[in-house]
């Protein structure tokens, strides 16, 4: 198999998203970011360079253009967390980031429907949202794997044989082991 030219990374965030960075990070033969391009838009968002791992959980509001910009030329990857796991830790961050846009700007009237609804009824709706998104993104693709958290450290192994990975693969699984950016 032709090892893939780039690799993007779908998840919801909140699911280990920032430890397979790190732990992908000692692959010789990639770069890897973790949200590199955020504070980009246009035609930068999505212009990765060759061979580069990209982690970000905002490339699930980008998929229509990620289909454009690079179809079925990349591999992907459906980073997954236990969906209840990933919603009580986003609702322990409900007032910041990508739940406090979602719950105030993209769901429709949230103004009105904040005070009758709990901050993990949106953290729920958030999770089953960008999961389906993702999920319908990746049903025509052929290059597609699937991670889970609670079985990274095995998953991960596949995942380099998968891309032909090349680096410090043991320094690599220990970040695994790390919890990074845990809330």
């Amino acid at each position: 198999m032709t090892p893939p030219t780039n690799v993007f990374v779908l998840c919801t965030g909140r699911c280990g998203s920032t430890t397979l960075a790190r732990a992908c990070g000692h692959l010789a033969n990639f770069t890897c970011g973790h949200e590199t391009r955020t504070h980009l838009i246009g035609a930068a968002r999505l212009a990765y360079p060759p061979r580069h791992i990209e982690i970000d959980n905002r490339l699930s509001w980008f998929l229509g253009r990620l289909e454009r910009d690079w179809g079925d030329n990349a591999h992907y990857v459906h980073l997954t967390r236990d969906p209840e796991a990933v919603a009580q830790s986003f609702a322990r961050r409900a007032g910041q980031g990508i739940l406090l846009a979602y719950r105030t700007s993209i769901v429709s009237r949230s103004r009105s429907l904040a005070p009758r609804t709990p901050t993990i009824g949106f953290c729920r709706d958030y999770v089953d949202t960008v999961t389906a998104n993702i999920a319908a993104f990746l049903r025509t693709k052929t290059h597609v794997r699937q991670m889970r958290l609670e079985t990274m450290a095995e998953d991960f192994t596949g995942f380099c044989d998968w891309i032909g990975a090349e680096g410090d693969l043991d320094a690599a699984r220990k970040e695994l082991h790390i919890r990074h950016n845990a809330s």
